[in-house]
């Protein structure tokens, strides 16, 4: 049974300058055991459609009728979309669905410990006693590379330096052994030597559970390293999305081809870095047409301005949205 099903997700805000589309008609699965890297710069949508899963936009947040996400529990299929109160999300939120929040400080309560929250959520999400959620608790501090745990434990998240309180996130966030964890860059704060332990632990907890991840993030090195496929934004649209080894060896996309080629050569130190030219629009000045074309080097005028270009089939589990391609495929 899939684990997770979006499809046709459009999500807008209504704001003083109006109502802006965040995620416009993102669709995309995820099997149990499999990690799904998300990828694009900051502004193109993956926090906010990793938090549509749990619903956890704010409430200005308005979902198109058409928007669909559905999580499967047990032997059961959740329609998230259905859910309303914040008692009918308790079965998604911290339970079958954790997420690793980019700012750690945010995550923790400054006037109850660590350990407090880590048990708290244990007795609400699961079957066990205070000392068997303390225990956990201790020992997944432990298995993220937090030396002297059980000190770690009693204290708050402020007498924590930036990187042990991200370890102490993740942790909380995988103690419950989530069905799916959403991991919004969860190693941007750690060291590398840090970053590959906890990379490891997922990978584990994969294997062990059969856990899905979505994983956000901005290093395209990371998730070439963890992820099975990998869908990549622009502007709350996934312009492109396939298997991580055919995106990352063959990519389509311009944008997908700029985000490559933005990435330092360790062959060639001194070679300067080759960034996507321009920025990313404002939402509230969105462009029409492929919503790339305005950095794009090959947009077509009176045709990337104007029309929508669709996914199309580019390769084995390979999907791409652009004309340039399409054009290309039909003159080969």
């Amino acid at each position: 049974m899939t684990l997770l099903n979006v499809e046709n997700l459009t999500l807008e805000f209504d704001t003083d300058e109006g109502r802006i589309t965040a995620v416009d008609n993102v669709s995309f699965t995820l099997e149990p055991g499999e990690v799904m890297g998300l990828v694009g710069e900051s502004g193109s949508g993956k926090s906010v459609t990793a938090k549509s899963i749990m619903k956890l936009n704010p409430e200005n947040a308005v979902y198109a009728p058409g928007s669909k996400i559905e999580l499967a529990i047990g032997n059961e299929q959740i329609d998230a979309m259905s859910l309303k109160t914040s008692r009918d999300m308790k079965v998604v939120r911290g339970g079958a669905v954790s997420m690793i929040f980019q700012e750690p400080m945010a995550s923790f309560a400054p006037a109850i410990t660590i350990g407090d929250q880590m048990v708290e959520q244990l007795l609400l999400h699961k079957n066990m006693t205070k000392k068997e959620a303390s225990n956990l608790s201790v020992e997944m501090l432990e298995r993220v590379g937090i030396s002297d745990a059980p000190k770690r434990f009693k204290q708050y998240a402020f007498e924590l330096s930036g990187g042990m309180r991200q370890r102490a996130m993740i942790a909380m966030a995988l103690s419950t052994s989530p069905k799916l964890l959403i991991a919004d860059e969860p190693t941007t704060a750690l060291d590398v030597t840090i970053q590959a332990q906890v990379i490891d632990l997922m990978k584990d907890l994969v294997a062990e559970f059969g856990m899905g991840i979505i994983f956000i993030t901005h290093d395209l090195g990371v998730i070439a390293q963890t992820a099975d496929k990998v869908a990549v934004m622009y502007l709350g649209r996934i312009i492109e999305q396939g298997l991580v080894r055919e995106v990352i060896r063959t990519p389509a996309h311009p944008y997908t081809q700029g985000l490559l080629h933005a990435l330092p050569n360790l062959e060639d130190l001194d070679a300067p870095l080759t960034p996507v030219p321009g920025d990313i629009p404002s939402p509230l000045e969105r462009p029409r047409g492929c919503v790339f074309h305005t950095r794009c080097p090959v947009a077509m005028a009176g045709r990337c301005d104007a029309e929508v270009p669709q996914m199309q089939n580019v390769g084995p589990d390979h999907w791409t949205a652009c004309f340039a391609v399409e054009d290309q495929r039909m003159a080969s």
